[in-house]
């Protein structure tokens, strides 16, 4: 099994953030310059940077880019203005819960500082950094604490993912596509079948882009041929990532992941959630309250610059659905593979 070198969608480099631009992927391996918290905002909200575990690291960045842009010595005037700039960079993207979790935590940070106000900001560039770390940890955790939910037999393994929940969507390694490369590096991996994700083509992208690099045996397919795939007994289980999870177990995810849960439940097949702990919003009671964003309808009418539908009909493009958690076999987090019921007993160990 080969492995390629990591990927890594965000690096600091001394004074700037370097992100990689997964908007050009994979025609394109370009690395865009981040050094203020204005481009930093802009990279999110269009989507050079994705994923809700590496929107938090990006954003934690974000945050003390503009901490250290502030020309005030005020301590009351300099934490009014950090939390401007947390406003702006939390509207970026409504339902990644990680943005919100990483920029409270560097406002926290700021708040409880009682040093000079000129130093804050090299302190919030080390939980930045702390908070990147710990991710990059986790992803390793989740991916391990996977192996738990293959089946004795087969000794190697069919799994199904959707969009993408790799090395690029967090600081490394990934949530799902971690799940993925720990089978895959304990040789229990047979093959990975990538859901296309439209309309934005993140498995077409991105995830088989990943898979490329690494050697991991992987099929894609479009979305409505998942059904199909587990009608003929090519799947074993689904894996997939989350941008926010309801303290019940709901679990907000890429738009398509709620039909391809059915789907699975339909043929008897486990269907888990691979996320941090971050990515849970123990503030809310079910998947109800989730935010879904819509994006732009130019996502669905048209690829590149090819229009692929007539003019004169209306669109609907939300980017996210939410899974119910009786759909959910479990959820695998860096404390272990969890009942969705069983959240409960996490809340309290979120690093705040």
């Amino acid at each position: 099994m080969s492995q390629a070198s990591e990927v890594y969608p965000v690096i600091w480099q001394t004074d700037h953030v370097l992100l990689i631009d997964q908007n050009h992927l994979p025609s394109q391996y370009e690395m865009v310059i981040i050094d203020c918290f204005e481009d930093m905002a802009q990279a999110i909200k269009t989507m050079i940077v994705r994923g809700a575990p590496a929107i938090g690291v990006a954003a934690a960045y974000g945050m003390y880019l503009g901490a250290r842009d502030l020309e005030v010595t005020d301590r009351q005037e300099f934490l009014a203005q950090l939390t401007e700039v947390a406003v702006q960079l939390k509207a970026t993207r409504p339902t990644a819960v990680n943005l919100f979790w990483a920029i409270d935590r560097m406002l926290k940070a700021a708040q409880q500082f009682e040093g000079p106000v000129a130093e804050i900001p090299s302190t919030l560039l080390e939980m930045a950094q702390t908070i990147h770390t710990e991710d990059l940890q986790t992803c390793h955790q989740i991916g391990d604490y996977g192996l738990e939910v293959l089946p004795d037999a087969p000794d190697q393994v069919r799994i199904l993912t959707h969009c993408n929940a790799g090395a690029l969507a967090t600081a490394g390694y990934g949530t799902a596509l971690g799940v993925v490369r720990s089978v895959w590096h304990r040789g229990r991996l047979e093959r990975l079948y990538i859901d296309e994700t439209r309309p934005r083509l993140q498995g077409a992208r991105l995830t088989a882009w990943e898979c490329a690099q690494e050697g991991i045996p992987a099929t894609l397919i479009t979305d409505s041929m998942a059904a199909h795939c587990m009608q003929r007994g090519l799947v074993d289980l689904v894996v997939v990532g989350a941008d926010r999870i309801a303290a019940n177990g709901d679990t907000a995810n890429k738009i398509g992941t709620y039909s391809l849960a059915l789907v699975a439940k339909a043929h008897n097949i486990p269907f888990y959630i691979a996320a941090p702990l971050s990515t849970i919003d123990f503030k809310l009671s079910d998947g109800s309250q989730i935010p879904i964003e819509e994006r732009n309808p130019a996502e669905i009418y048209q690829i590149g610059d090819t229009f692929i539908c007539p003019a004169g009909v209306d669109f609907y493009n939300p980017a996210f659905d939410v899974t119910p958690a009786e759909l959910i076999a479990g959820i695998i987090t860096e404390h272990g593979v969890m009942q969705p019921g069983e959240l409960g007993q996490l809340q309290g160990k979120q690093a705040i």
